[in-house]
């Protein structure tokens, strides 16, 4: 743990910065879109618009990162995020903020495939997956910062968009302004998605299920919370048990998914996040029962997100798992640009408790999914691979660097056993 935070520190701390920043921005447009009279649908617009840039900027930056390098890169996006963090106030109308957060959405997925590449350029195999456990509790402590700083300032006012946009500023000067070199850049070629469905129809499915919910929780929890007429200091808290119970059950289902048919654990963690959506929409007038809620969906559908990669490497020849990350990124960012949409319309058409039916319904189906399969394909002859932390918000490179740890752990054994 010491040597990766003595290798990577200034990387870490300028992404705890920029997921403050970000995590700032995101909860306080949902916020903020109410005071300005947006509906939900429209808000459910803006919010989609984010996954939608996120998904082009995955697929467009490693080339833009080939052509210019890292550095002029990060400086660009960087101005970018910046700019249209101080114009949102300025221009409070629901297309203005929809083409922003393409912006801000495109430009964020490539900082994140830049500073991840920068992440596995520092690490070696002796401590690849603890850089990765690091980089995922950087990026969760930074979110939830993000709600205490939410809670903290004046919604209506200026102040925290500029706050947001000094933050994500910020952010660079230690990465830039650090000695560790620029990497060389490869991402593998993506696999096609059929042959990727044909192989995990699981891990297919469920990443797409999964984009749905967590695009849902990223970018409806807020709305939903003004929605609902929570205050603003209990809708920081309702956001930041999101991402704590993310945090805080991500090892746990890990450690016990390396140890049974990772099917099994898929259906009951995908059921249990299942069951506390219902318990959240019968009991909504509860906080309490929100908080717990909020809480047991963060934590169970962040480790679906690894749990789904990792089963499907499990199918999977060493040679091949970087490249499929790729189509399960894609699969996923379907899946999260739809989300928003198909919950703000949900919401406008039978109140906001449907904000958690739909994540619900999601997570029953997985859980259905996943029992069915289990009666389809035997694990004979399959060894399950190591479990490897990864967020959701992450880009592809972080998915790659979890393949790698998954192949170089594998090797390992392997040549302990001979």
């Amino acid at each position: 743990m010491f040597q990766v935070l003595s290798r990577s520190w200034a990387l870490l701390l300028g992404m705890m910065l920029l997921m403050v920043g970000n995590g700032l921005q995101g909860t306080l447009l949902g916020v903020r879109g109410g005071i300005e009279g947006f509906s939900t649908f429209e808000m459910s617009i803006v919010m989609s618009a984010y996954f939608a840039g996120f998904l082009g900027g995955s697929r467009l930056a490693p080339e833009m990162i080939r052509r210019v390098g890292h550095v002029r890169v990060f400086a660009a996006l960087a101005s970018f995020i910046s700019a249209i963090l101080i114009l949102y106030p300025a221009f409070a109308h629901p297309l203005a903020w929809a083409l922003g957060r393409v912006v801000i959405g495109f430009c964020f997925s490539g900082v994140y495939v830049t500073a991840e590449s920068w992440l596995n350029n520092s690490a070696d195999n002796t401590n690849r997956g603890k850089a990765l456990s690091v980089y995922m509790i950087v990026q969760m402590f930074g979110l939830v910062i993000a709600q205490v700083l939410l809670a903290m300032g004046d919604v209506s006012g200026y102040a925290l968009f500029i706050v947001s946009s000094v933050l994500v500023s910020i952010s660079f000067a230690p990465i830039l302004l650090s000695i560790s070199p620029t990497p060389a850049f490869e991402t593998a070629k993506p696999m096609r998605l059929k042959t990727l469905i044909k192989i995990s129809p699981l891990g297919c499915f469920g990443m797409f299920l999964l984009g749905g919910v967590f695009s849902a929780q990223f970018g409806m929890s807020a709305v939903y919370g003004v929605a609902a007429g929570l205050t603003i200091t209990q809708i920081s808290f309702f956001v930041s048990s999101i991402y704590v119970g993310a945090l805080l059950m991500q090892y746990p289902i890990g450690w016990f998914s390396d140890r049974v048919d990772r099917r099994l654990v898929i259906l009951i963690v995908a059921s249990l996040g299942g069951v506390m959506s219902l318990v959240a929409f019968s009991f909504d007038q509860y906080f309490s029962a929100l908080l717990a809620a909020a809480f047991i969906i963060g934590g169970t559908s962040n480790p679906l997100y690894s749990l789904l990669i990792a089963y499907t490497n499990d199918y999977l020849e060493a040679d091949d798992m970087a490249s499929a990350s790729g189509g399960l990124i894609f699969i996923n960012g379907m899946g999260a640009i739809s989300g928003p949409l198909v919950t703000g319309k949900m919401m406008d058409a039978f109140g906001t408790q449907a904000f958690f039916m739909v994540i619900a319904t999601l997570m029953l189906t997985l859980t259905g999914y996943a029992g069915y399969r289990m009666t389809q394909r035997s694990r004979d002859g399959i060894e399950d691979g190591l479990y490897a932390p990864v967020m959701p918000s992450s880009s592809p490179v972080a998915v790659e660097v979890a393949s790698e740890y998954y192949i170089e752990t594998a090797m390992d054994e392997e040549e302990n056993k001979t």
